[in-house]
C-alpha cells in the first residue's frame, strides 16, 4: 500500500507552484491565519498564512515534533493574544515571524517556511 506523499516534502507534486494565487489579501483577518490544502492524486499539501498588517508569512502545516497539522477541530493557528503559533496537539508555541519554537516538547526545531507574498492586493506563493 502506497503512503499518502508527507506534507513537508519540497517535490510534494501537491505543493502548489511559486506564483498561484491563495487568496486575497483581504480575506485574512489582520492579525490572523488562513489554512490552505492542495491534492493532487494522493499527494496532500497543507500550509497556512500568517496576516499581520500588511506583512504576510506561510509555514508548512506540520508540527516538527509529530508531524500532524498545527490547528485543532476549530482551525485556529494562533493563540488567543495572536501572538504565536499554536500547535493544538500539544500546545507547543512558535514565533510567527521564524517560526522557531519557544515552548514546547523539542529544542531547536521550528516549523517550515512556505513562501508567501502580496502581490496586487493577494496572498501569492513564492
Amino acid at each position: 500500500m502506497n503512503e499518502p506523499m508527507s506534507r513537508t516534502d519540497p517535490d510534494n507534486p501537491a505543493r502548489p507552484a511559486p506564483g498561484t494565487v491563495l487568496c486575497p489579501l483581504d480575506e485574512i483577518a489582520s492579525p490572523g491565519a488562513r489554512g490552505f490544502r492542495f491534492r493532487v492524486d494522493d499527494a496532500v499539501f497543507a500550509g497556512f498564512v500568517i496576516r499581520k498588517g500588511e506583512t504576510v508569512v506561510g509555514y508548512v502545516d506540520s508540527c516538527p515534533h509529530a508531524g500532524w497539522p498545527l490547528a485543532g477541530p476549530n482551525g485556529r493557528f494562533l493563540t488567543r493574544e495572536n501572538d504565536l503559533i499554536l500547535c493544538a496537539g500539544h500546545a507547543a508555541l512558535f514565533r510567527i515571524e521564524d517560526g522557531a519554537m519557544v515552548a514546547g516538547p523539542c529544542q531547536d526545531v521550528a516549523l517550515t517556511p512556505w513562501p508567501v507574498r502580496v502581490v496586487d492586493g493577494a496572498v501569492v506563493t513564492a
